[in-house]
């Protein structure tokens, strides 16, 4: 090992690392559900699904290969990270017909048809078709799939480089010595797996070791924890494969060395004691180049007949080693354990908390778009359009957890504190939707370098002052439960109602004595309609409140009690607003 070897080895490893990505990436933009749909056909059936990773592997001549597809497959979504195991199985009973065909005597890949099937080379014909498909074809999905074919010969030509880094070693007679130096099996097993390992492949491992039988210095006893060891050393390709991959895709590289290690440990304990007690006779023989395929045979065809009706054990094992990872916005939702739903009363106080949380969430981004309307800034967008996107995961599992709360016997109190909540959390969330579309019209009249007369700009600040105050209204009754400040919400709701159409017909006559222009016109309209629609959500909030502390739920005997003509509290806040807010003519 030099330094150009080092280099080779590092460059593989980037090549490697590359072609997954790219083609994972790529693989999820073709399936469009279709691949996904045949995959899930075929692995839904054990048996076909062995038969599978079987012919696979033995049309590349590679179960690393094969692990490595099954990484990008589940990373990219298109397979289910369960449908794995039983590829994996066939997978390793495939690899096998690499040995057998090398047990052949007289016959060698190189220079031969049977080299088609290693894939240095098929990956060079894939290659070939693949840039084909992207030079020469129009199809979006024809390049996709030239660019998923390019993909996987650049990872089989990062796995060739990584292996040729490493060949020297193989070639050192010290180190081939390794695989027969120790008397004990465990150490030959760890021997074998890190010597595998290092030249990244279970197949040339096992050619090493025939081409070493060819002495008959190997015995029986000795080649079976080394061939176990070779299987648990091939695993590496699929370790380093799932790096920067999703905890699902990682899985499957765990679950792959999960199968062997368990295999090997399970098989060589009973071949162990097995041949303390009776003494096998073969077990002393030296084996050749067959003997030594037969051995890799059995014992993945062992491990496939003992594992594969606990591969629902394995599944959770994989799951413990590599449990989901939750980032920044999930930790959010911890609290929302569904074991929670049990305890309704501590569920709904859980709730009440979240709830609160994302209230202020959309009032804050409400307020910060219809700011950005008089003075526009590229940073609070890009964070209106990041608390949006977490506004609907609020939505989305608060909504569900509410729904599976609210089917539990709740009592009076907590049933109304539920419906209030799921009435609510709609609310907030179109609340966010029409703060992005405020920051549409924001950006359009930055864009397009246009603005308000300034009587124009009068009108809509006053507007968006009473819009602000409706918010605070709304958001705080909600978040402090509090009746008499939602009572207020729909006499200032009415004023900007009155003020909005106001607004309209004052720019009408802007418009029609030249002041104005229709382009901003247009706008003007999108920004009303979203005020509008802002107002209104505000409104359903504070009906939320009122309902749930009055202990009915029927909303337009509600809001038709309120603007009754009799209605003291209403006319007197409605004044109020009004000699705030009003627009002068």
């Amino acid at each position: 090992m030099d330094l150009f070897s080092v280099i080779t080895l590092f460059g593989g490893l980037t090549f490697f690392l590359y072609g997954m990505n790219v083609m994972s990436a790529n693989l999820e933009k073709i399936s469009g559900g279709k691949l996904e749909t045949m995959l899930r056909k075929v692995t839904s059936n054990p048996a076909m699904s062995m038969l599978l990773g079987a012919v696979i592997t033995i049309s590349m001549q590679s179960s690393s290969a094969v692990t490595v597809m099954l990484v990008g497959l589940v990373n990219s979504g298109i397979m289910l990270f369960s449908d794995t195991v039983t590829v994996i199985f066939g997978a390793h009973i495939g690899t096998t017909f690499t040995a057998w065909i090398l047990s052949l005597s007289g016959i060698s890949t190189d220079g031969s048809l049977l080299g088609l099937l290693k894939p240095e080379y098929f990956s060079l014909i894939f290659a070939f078709v693949g840039i084909i498909y992207i030079m020469f074809s129009h199809s979006d999905r024809k390049k996709r799939i030239g660019t998923v074919l390019v993909a996987f010969a650049i990872l089989m030509y990062g796995m060739e480089l990584m292996k040729d880094s490493m060949a020297p070693l193989s070639e050192m007679q010290g180190f081939s010595a390794v695989l027969t130096a120790f008397k004990n099996p465990v150490i030959a097993l760890l021997a074998a797996a890190v010597f595998t390992g290092i030249i990244q492949s279970s197949a040339a491992s096992i050619g090493i070791l025939q081409a070493l039988s060819a002495g008959g210095g190997i015995t029986c006893a000795m080649a079976i924890p080394i061939v176990m060891g070779q299987n648990i050393g091939t695993c590496a390709t699929a370790l380093i494969s799932c790096i920067g991959t999703d905890r699902k895709a990682q899985r499957v590289a765990v679950i792959n060395l999960l199968i062997t290690v368990s295999g090997s440990v399970v098989l060589l304990c009973v071949f162990s004691l097995l041949n303390a007690i009776f003494r096998f006779a073969f077990a002393a023989l030296p084996v050749n180049a067959v003997s030594i395929a037969l051995i890799h045979t059995t014992f993945n065809v062992l491990t496939a007949a003992i594992l594969m009706p606990m591969r629902r054990l394995l599944i959770k094992a994989s799951e413990k080693i590599m449990p989901d990872k939750p980032d920044s916005s999930e930790k959010l939702f911890v609290s929302l354990d569904e074991r929670l739903i049990n305890t309704p009363v501590v569920a709904v106080s859980e709730c009440g908390r979240m709830v609160d949380k994302m209230a202020g969430l959309a009032h804050d981004t409400a307020e910060k778009a219809i700011g950005l309307i008089f003075e526009f800034d590229e940073k609070a967008i890009d964070e209106i359009d990041k608390v949006e996107d977490l506004i609907d995961m609020y939505e989305d599992r608060l909504g569900s957890f509410l729904v599976k709360l609210s089917s539990k016997g709740l009592s009076a109190g907590n049933s109304l504190a539920v419906g209030k909540m799921l009435h609510a959390i709609g609310d907030f969330e179109r609340l966010s939707d029409h703060a992005v579309n405020l920051t549409e019209n924001a950006r359009e009249l930055h864009d397009k370098q246009i603005s308000f007369s300034e009587e124009g700009t009068r009108e809509v600040k006053s507007l968006s002052q009473a819009l602000n105050e409706i918010l605070d209204l709304a958001i705080n009754s909600i978040i402090n439960n509090d009746a008499e400040l939602a009572s207020r919400v729909e006499p200032l709701e009415e004023v900007i109602d009155y003020l909005i159409t106001k607004v309209k017909g004052l720019h009408v006559k802007r418009l029609q004595s030249g002041k104005c222009t229709i382009e901003m016109g247009f706008v003007l309209s999108d920004i009303l309609t979203n005020f509008e629609r802002i107002s209104d959500h505000c409104s359903n909030i504070a009906v939320a409140v009122i309902e749930a502390k009055h202990d009915h739920l029927d909303a337009h005997e509600y809001l038709n009690e309120i603007k009754s003509v009799n209605n003291e509290h209403f006319r007197r806040c409605f004044d109020e607003y009004m000699e705030r807010y009003d627009i002068p003519d």
